[in-house]
């Protein structure tokens, strides 16, 4: 028996297939979410599987995280992102204390305790600023890829602040200080200081270390230097960012497989 867990996220889907006998990660996949989730993640379930030439009767339990979660009803249980992020996270990184998640919708900031259990949490669903939307959005003023926006703004010499806190009124900011002559690297190193002083925000006072960085927004380069520069820590990012959610809700489909009678 294997177990799977599958992270219906609001912009990619991932699964992740373990071995419950050393909790070794055998199979995984992202795949972009679409109106039909249900269908898009068991399509994905279905390659990788075909992928690693194992059946989907070999999956004793699945266990579903994420804004989705409730639309995959083929999966064994539905668990929050919070309890499957802090799950991945510490079963990688035993001894992180704040993982720091940026996603394409929101952005959440977890703190752990010493088992690895959530102590607390913030998180920020309701504006697209300090997100990947947010970042999204001037990649494509940019006309490139969010991916190289990183590579661009390492070139900066004097990052803009960019004061505006709602992504629509930042784009326009962003439009007059180009209209000005600012530098593309200085305005996208602007927007990455300005990603990282929201999640600085949302922490509040105490910050502890180490901190781990999760999410599709930790790929773009330079991300954790800029988010360790603004949280006072060195930030690590996490093996798989992608895809630490999944493997929480897989490492919880154990526990799942070993309760059965």
């Amino acid at each position: 028996m294997i177990c799977a867990g599958v992270d219906a996220g609001s912009r990619t889907i991932k699964v992740v297939l373990i071995d419950p006998n050393d909790r070794t990660v055998i199979g995984s996949g992202i795949a972009d979410q679409g109106v039909k989730q249900a269908e898009l993640a068991e399509q994905l379930l279905e390659q990788v599987c075909h992928r690693i030439d194992v059946s989907r009767s070999d999956i004793g339990a699945t266990v579903a995280t994420g804004y989705g979660r409730n639309a995959i009803a083929w999966a064994t249980r539905a668990i929050t992102e919070i309890t499957c992020q802090a799950r991945g996270v510490h079963h990688c990184a035993p001894d992180v204390k704040t993982i720091i998640d940026i996603g394409g919708q929101d952005s959440k900031l977890l703190r752990l305790g010493p088992n690895g259990k959530v102590r607390d949490f913030v998180m920020n669903d309701r504006c697209a600023a300090g997100t990947g939307r947010f970042l999204e959005v001037v990649a494509a003023q940019f006309d490139i890829d969010i991916v190289e926006m990183g590579e661009i703004a390492k070139r900066a010499d004097t990052p803009c602040a960019i004061s505006s806190m709602c992504v629509v009124f930042a784009e326009t900011e962003i439009v007059g200080l180009l209209a000005s002559g600012e530098s593309p690297e200085n305005l996208l190193a602007g927007v990455e200081h300005s990603v990282a002083s929201r999640i600085r925000t949302m922490a509040g006072r105490k910050i502890e270390a180490p901190i781990v960085f999760t999410g599709g927004v930790a790929l773009v380069t330079g991300m954790a230097e800029v988010l360790g520069q603004v949280m006072g820590h060195p930030v690590t990012i996490a093996k798989d960012p992608q895809l630490t959610g999944a493997l929480g809700a897989a490492l919880l489909a154990i526990d799942q497989l070993d309760r059965a009678p």
